[in-house]
């Protein structure tokens, strides 16, 4: 059993990664691409990159990966596309969070962990073009293993052409392996992407899972690669209709404004952002997805 869980950690470590690079491949081409607006006069974006290291409290290496941000861009602001393995073992409250959400039955006798994903927020030039987060990760202790993510869509001026196809993507690809997922994973992200002390929703929601265990690991890992691929269709269409559309101050306005509705969800509810603060990854990485500006009334 111990041989075969590392081949599937070994798997979902690579599929992590093939999707970033698929994903900065396109990103950098969507730049290549922008030959119009007030931002095209610009060099096209590159990503920058930087690998990323986790230390135990003993000092010995805990695992790491590629963080890749592209900053002021034709078409994108600010991107970061973040790929990790890390391992090690949950301290007391990182354990306490994990009891908090999921039985892991020893898990204080034995704690050690494992965890493989990506993360990706992409912050826009332009105010119609939407912002998105994807993340998609595998867990592993022990005790159990479980598959965590999803994706959704952030505009400022939401357009309702844009909510209906991104969903409809979402929905395509959750079909090819349950019927029930797409319906239960959106009203998952409706109410996990909420914000309670604005009462609002961050944006326009999409998909989110998290413990997905059915006990077929070859199905679950199938559906989350599935989620990976079905980012690019989704987004890319509604990039490439939104961003020669004119904008001024009020739409800059209504950007920022937003930004400050995301950050405040992310340094207050993300799971992600706390799990990582806890086991003591990467602090960049960890607040790679804050966007580059945002303003507050």
């Amino acid at each position: 059993m111990t041989e075969q869980f590392d081949q599937h950690k070994t798997r979902a470590s690579a599929w992590f990664r093939s999707l970033r690079d698929d994903i900065v491949a396109a990103f950098e081409g969507l730049e290549d691409a922008q030959r119009t607006g007030p931002c095209a006069d610009r060099p096209a974006g590159r990503f920058e990159l930087r690998e990323t290291q986790r230390k135990a409290e003993d000092g010995s290496d805990a695992g790491g990966g590629l963080m890749s941000v592209m900053r002021g861009g034709r078409v994108f602001e600010k991107v970061g596309v973040n790929v990790s393995t890390v391992h090690g073992v949950l301290g007391k409250r990182a354990q306490a969070a994990m009891a908090a959400r999921k039985d892991f039955p020893g898990m204080s006798d034995d704690p050690r962990f494992w965890a493989s994903g990506i993360s990706l927020v992409a912050h826009m030039q332009n105010p119609n073009t939407p912002a998105v987060h994807l993340n998609t990760r595998m867990f592993w202790t022990p005790h159990g293993w479980w598959f965590g993510g999803g994706t959704d869509l952030n505009p400022c001026l939401p357009f309702e052409q844009d909510t209906a196809d991104f969903h409809a993507v979402l929905r395509d690809h959750c079909d090819r392996h349950d019927h029930s997922y797409y319906p239960r994973f959106k009203a998952w992200a409706d109410e996990y992407f909420f914000v309670p002390h604005r009462g609002r929703a961050r944006g326009v929601g999409g998909i989110f899972f998290d413990d997905h265990n059915t006990g077929d690991w070859e199905a679950d890992f199938a559906f989350v690669s599935d989620v990976g691929r079905a980012f690019l269709p989704a987004f890319v269409p509604l990039v490439e209709r939104r961003r020669d559309l004119p904008w001024g101050e009020d739409e800059r306005a209504a950007q920022l404004a937003h930004r400050g509705l995301y950050a405040e969800y992310n340094l207050i509810y993300d799971r992600g952002i706390k799990f990582g603060l806890e086991t003591g990854h990467d602090i960049d990485a960890i607040m790679m997805s804050m966007p580059p500006l945002a303003s507050w009334p």
